[in-house]
């Protein structure tokens, strides 16, 4: 065995002895190359990929995973101080499903699970017993709130309405609770929302009303509707005001774009909208009454009664001659005859005239002001008239717009006051720059790449090493170099020899160096 290797041993000396220096560097650049091609993929292939199965943990449910893992060898990394643990990606559900199943991660809250843990509860005292039923009941609804969506954490505290036999109902004071709650990044509740915790929570605890209950945020008291709150239909119908209003925007400003944008370049280009809108809901009735037209204002005869009535008749007055019969009574007058006649006339008439009943319910919206302000790069107005065609069209635009606004849309000065135009230079926007660790397709990438590179290398070093073996067996032997000579003993001046030197010096430079070597080889 001894022999093989040092006959081996001997083999590669001799091998590394008939090699030239550029055949012994190069070797050596592409042994290196692949020791460090074979380490870069081995670490990209056998790294283990982990990924997040925990976050925002308390001390103790981190405690407990960690005790979990470490107890069936799994590696884990901590972070984000660690309140996450990260898992390998191939264990990563099992891990889950296994820790979700035993109860560990309950964010700091005890539920009604104590009771099954603690079955026995010989010698426990009715206080004891309290004060873990009560913590138990805050768990639980501390557990309920941490499910809700865009919830990251909260804390409760719960205090029982306290029963007595020796208290009257207007005595016992009433149950309450307090709620902290912790919402993610960027994750603002609803009013909707907001009355769904209240009634999370009331419907939890027995006795307890929505005004003897209290929930905080970070940002603020959350309010309940019935606690003085905006109501669910107010909030969503302020929602859907500013979509509207968002959406007019928008709207109005992609027209202006498409419409100046291929005139000036969307890059040279800016347009800013303001808008106010009125979203009162008006609901108008009217009664109306006219008469026909062409019938001398008079409508339509219904009904017409007409009474017509003549009477005669005569009338007697007393009178005559006193005295003048016998059986007259002396100095009065004998009665004397008239006739006389009557006629009356009466007409009635009934007239039905137009009734009109309208209802009428104002849009959803009506657009009370607008303002536009368009930048435009300085190199596009060089011109003037190209100026004044733009502010036409704005101009133009904004009086449709407030047709039904009530403004005078007439009124020039009135409506240049809602339309300014900016000519600026555009400044240049800053590179962006990200920053950030490679992730596993970049590093695979970059490895791929590298073991091309260091394939092309050892191929083309292969190919040059193949290339001088060739070179060398077919280049004849060298042949053997004459150096000049100077016989320096003949020469007995020394000024002479000098002269002789430089004249081959100047003359034949190569010889000269050729002559140098030859006295140091000597030497």
């Amino acid at each position: 065995m001894n022999e093989k290797v040092a006959l081996v041993r001997e083999r590669l000396s001799q091998f590394w002895g008939q090699m030239g220096k550029k055949q012994k560097i190069w070797l050596g650049a592409s042994i290196s190359g692949l020791l460090l091609t074979v380490i870069l993929l081995t670490i990209v292939f056998t790294r283990t990929e982990y990924e997040l199965a925990f976050q925002n943990l308390d001390a103790t449910d981190a405690a407990a995973v960690m005790n979990y893992l470490d107890s069936n060898a799994i590696p884990y990394e901590l972070g984000n101080g660690s309140t996450s643990i990260m898992v390998p990606s191939a264990v990563a559900s099992k891990v889950k499903v296994d820790i979700g199943s035993q109860g560990l991660v309950q964010n700091g809250s005890i539920g009604f699970e104590v009771f099954s843990a603690n079955s026995s509860q010989l010698g426990t005292t009715e206080n004891e017993f309290n004060v873990i039923y009560q913590n138990a009941l805050n768990g639980e609804v501390q557990k309920l709130l941490n499910q809700l969506e865009g919830v990251e954490s909260s804390k409760v505290l719960i205090s029982a309405a306290e029963e007595s036999v020796f208290l009257t109902p207007e005595d016992t004071s009433k149950a309450s609770a307090a709620i902290v709650m912790k919402f993610t990044p960027g994750f603002r509740p609803t009013q909707k929302a907001i009355d769904s915790y209240y009634n999370l929570v009331q419907a939890t605890v027995p006795d307890l009303a929505v005004e003897d209950i209290t929930i905080s945020s970070p940002q603020g008291e959350l309010m309940s509707t019935e606690a003085g709150g905006m109501g669910t239909g107010d909030a969503d119908a302020v929602d859907l005001q500013f979509k509207i209003q968002s959406k007019f925007e928008s709207d109005l400003k992609k027209n202006i774009q498409e419409f100046l944008g291929p005139i000036v370049g969307n890059d040279n280009l800016v347009v800013s909208i303001s808008s106010s809108m009125n979203f009162d809901k008006e609901i108008t009735e009217e009664n109306l009454v006219r008469p026909l037209e062409n019938n001398n204002n008079n409508g339509i005869i219904v009904s017409e009664e007409v009474n017509n009535a003549t009477s005669t008749g005569s009338s007697t007055e007393a009178g005559g001659v006193a005295g003048t019969g016998e059986t007259d009574i002396p100095g009065y007058e004998a009665a004397g005859g008239d006739t006389s006649s009557s006629e009356t006339s009466s007409q009635i008439r009934n007239y039905d005239f137009d009734r009109i009943k309208k209802n009428i319910q104002s849009g959803p919206f009506v657009l009370k002001d607008l303002s536009i302000s368009i930048g435009i790069e300085a190199e596009q107005l060089n011109d003037e008239q190209a100026r004044t065609d733009i502010m036409n069209y704005l101009t133009t635009l904004v009086r449709s717009q407030l047709a039904d606004s009530g403004q005078d849309v007439n009124d020039d000065e009135l409506i240049n006051k809602k339309v300014s135009l900016i000519a600026r230079t555009f400044a240049e926007s800053p590179t962006e720059t990200t920053a950030g660790g490679l992730s596993t397709a970049w590093m695979v990438g970059l490895g791929v790449a590298a073991l091309a590179v260091i394939g092309g290398l050892v191929y083309m070093l292969a190919r040059r090493r193949k290339q001088a073996e060739i070179e060398e067996v077919e280049m004849p032997e060298p042949t053997k170099v004459e150096y000049p000579t100077l016989d320096l003993e003949n020469v007995t001046n020394e000024s002479q020899a000098r002269k002789n030197l430089e004249t081959l010096a100047k003359r034949k430079p190569d010889e000269f160096v050729n002559l140098l070597r030859t006295w140091l080889a000597d030497e």
